[in-house]
């Protein structure tokens, strides 16, 4: 059965970091190899969480949940959602700036998704393939 921690942080830009420590101290108990892929998909899904969405409204969240199968690790983060969806935006776009987080999530991730959650809410989660020796 995989093993599954989840932590909800208030919807504050600084919390961000405090996400990526998480989601470092539990691939380091791991002993993984993906513990700088993790908190680069981690903190890309905060932040976009705190600043594109209701989570960084007043008394705003976002929870990260990384659950550990024997050659993924999943790292989610649910939010209070927004109007608008999740896209990798253009690189050749001078008009579009940001908006490259989903792209290096994409280059580092086996899959990555969005799903719709209950009471509005929304899962954006990346696979990271872990190395089996």
């Amino acid at each position: 059965m995989p093993k599954k921690w989840c932590r909800m942080f208030p919807g504050l830009a600084w919390q961000v970091a405090e996400a990526r420590h998480f989601v470092a101290a539990l691939l380091e108990d791991e002993g993984s190899d993906l513990v700088d892929d993790a908190v680069l998909v981690v903190g890309e899904l905060a932040a976009n969480a705190v600043r594109h969405t209701r989570s960084g409204w007043y008394r705003g969240w976002f929870l990260v949940v990384v659950g550990f199968s024997d050659d993924l690790v999943r790292i989610e983060v649910i939010d209070r959602g927004s109007d608008e969806e999740p896209r990798v935006r253009s690189v050749t776009s001078p008009a579009e700036e940001g908006g490259r987080g989903l792209m290096m999530i994409a280059a580092c991730a086996k899959d990555w998704g969005v799903k719709d959650r209950p009471a509005g809410c929304r899962c954006v989660w990346a696979d990271l393939p872990r190395v089996t020796a």
